[in-house]
């Protein structure tokens, strides 16, 4: 209810105790959709301070603010050095005017989304100066169009059949929310009117409260079960709901962001972890395909005359089994290739031991994370956090468009850039010097990282997959094999000058490969 006309008839007698025969010394902005007025008066200072970035409108009144030494830009000339004489409030609206020494007259529209300041000359009907100049509306909007006259009288709610909305447009959410609790829309015209009243009289009674209603701090006149604070100043009040509701506010909902995101990790970790022990384990308790090329190797005569099926002992296992050749294949090479893949699986043994103890080892530092993160309380020791993690910026962006299309394989994360200049952003800004850098050799395509996450040995398959989308993503997407180069970020830079996207590379390694596109290896579009 802080924009409601109900409270700023309240608000404004008491601003023009606190700003009457203040000068204006100041009047800027820094941050998009925030306006700030300085005012002195023997050498104490009053902000006035509004913030119309939707869906957060606010504004308040402090007594101290730091202004910025860069990005901050004077606005309303006009203003600078006039006197503040009163305060007002337009009847019914959500509006209020400070009337200034010279005629000037600065109006506070608080319209939601289209909330704006305008100062309107003297003698002038029109605004001259907007401060949202988008709000092409606004430039039409004539000063005395703002009071608004409103019958509240019995015979004109009888008239209106009780409907609140049209009887007193000025109710807000909590109030109409009250009448609905009381049965408001089914009862009978007499009842609504005494209903009507009792809200009326709530609403007369100076007491402001804040309370939280749908995870968000509000601030009501109206009786409350559960609340935060309460204030018999207006201006403590909406000075304690700016910090609440919108510094607090954004600091928590930074946080919690940033928390989920830590507990993704944590979740994903465990998740590979679990199923990189279960493949261990099978990988463990099965027999190895050496046996079975064994077995091949001591009954090659079963495949004379050129018979591609045999059933044979499996002198290990003590049971028949059956082994069929592919056209024109001989035992023989069945037999090499069986060997080949047994020794590839003691290799993939030992860097599936590997890879689970690092995602352990990461798995513990997210948590460990999570736990510093919990414990932080302010803005300050949230940015000190981002800054000390800096190897998590992806992590750490909010609402921001990433640089890089990023997909994960066998709990790795694979990033691919989007376009030149964001090939440079994202070696620039989101690569660490282990991390595995690939490019398709000798042809224009995105650069793709592979993270590390200070894991030392990157997993054959996760290469080859990082490779494929290396080579779809170049000029060599339809070849049928494409080579692409690979190396350690820290041995990939930029030349000063040079085009976006261009690089020098050094140790860089080459891997052959067919070009796969996200849904080919992943089952989704890229």
């Amino acid at each position: 209810m802080h924009l409601n006309y109900h409270f700023l008839k309240f608000l404004c007698p008491e601003l023009q105790l606190a700003f009457k025969g203040k000068t204006i010394v100041s009047c800027f902005s820094q941050n998009k959709d925030e306006l700030l007025i300085e005012t002195e008066d023997e050498g104490e200072s009053r902000f006035i301070r509004a913030h119309f970035l939707a869906p957060q409108i606010y504004f308040s009144f402090p007594q101290n603010f730091q202004r910025a030494k860069r990005n901050s830009i004077n606005l309303f000339p006009e203003i600078i050095h006039d006197v503040i004489l009163e305060c007002t409030v337009f009847d019914f609206e959500r509006a209020f005017c400070f009337l200034l020494k010279s005629g000037n007259r600065l109006v506070f529209k608080l319209h939601a989304n289209r909330s704006n300041v305008l100062l309107y000359p003297e003698n002038s009907s029109l605004p001259s100066t907007l401060f949202r100049n988008n709000i092409s509306e606004d430039k039409e909007l004539e000063f005395s169009s703002l009071n608004k006259n409103l019958d509240l009288s019995k015979s004109a709610f009888i008239e209106l059949e009780g409907n609140a909305s049209r009887f007193l447009p000025t109710l807000g959410a909590l109030p109409r929310k009250w009448l609905k609790e009381r049965n408001y829309p089914d009862t009978d015209l007499e009842t609504k009117w005494n209903l009507m009243q009792e809200l009326l009289d709530m609403l007369d009674t100076p007491l402001f409260s804040l309370v939280e209603k749908n995870e968000e701090v509000q601030l009501s006149l109206l009786p409350e079960e559960e609340v935060i604070k309460s204030f018999s100043s207006p201006i403590q009040a909406i000075n304690e709901l700016f910090y609440l509701a919108l510094v607090r506010g954004n600091f928590e909902r930074e946080k919690k962001s940033l928390l989920k995101k830590y507990q993704e990790q944590v979740k994903r970790s465990k998740s590979y972890v679990e199923k990189s022990t279960k493949k261990l384990e099978e990988l463990r308790n099965s027999a190895p395909p050496s046996q079975l090329a064994d077995v091949i190797m001591a009954n090659l005569h079963a495949f004379q005359n050129g018979n591609l099926e045999a059933e044979l002992l499996d002198f290990y296992s003590g049971e028949q089994v059956k082994v069929k050749l592919k056209p024109n294949q001989k035992p023989q090479d069945l037999a090499a290739s069986l060997y080949r893949k047994s020794k590839n699986r003691k290799l993939e043994w030992q860097q599936l031991e590997k890879t689970i103890s690092a995602k352990q080892e990461q798995q513990l530092l997210f948590e460990l994370k999570i736990e510093e993160l919990d414990n932080i309380g302010d803005f300050r020791g949230l940015k000190a956090f981002k800054k000390q993690n800096g190897e998590d910026k992806a992590l750490q962006k909010e609402s921001v468009i990433l640089p890089f299309k990023a997909f994960e394989f066998e709990g790795f994360s694979i990033w691919v850039g989007k376009s030149a200049q964001a090939n440079d952003e994202m070696l620039r800004g989101y690569s660490k010097k282990d991390d595995l850098w690939l490019h398709a050799r000798m042809v224009p395509g995105s650069h793709v990282l592979i993270k590390a996450s200070g894991m030392k040995i990157i997993p054959a398959g996760v290469l080859e997959t990082a490779a494929q989308l290396a080579a779809f993503y170049s000029k060599n997407k339809n070849e049928s094999l494409a080579p692409v180069i690979y190396t350690e970020a820290k041995f990939v830079r930029k030349v000063k000058g040079s085009p976006a996207g261009s690089v020098v590379v050094e140790k860089e390694k080459v891997l052959m490969v067919v070009p796969k596109g996200p849904e080919e290896l992943f089952g989704k579009g890229d």
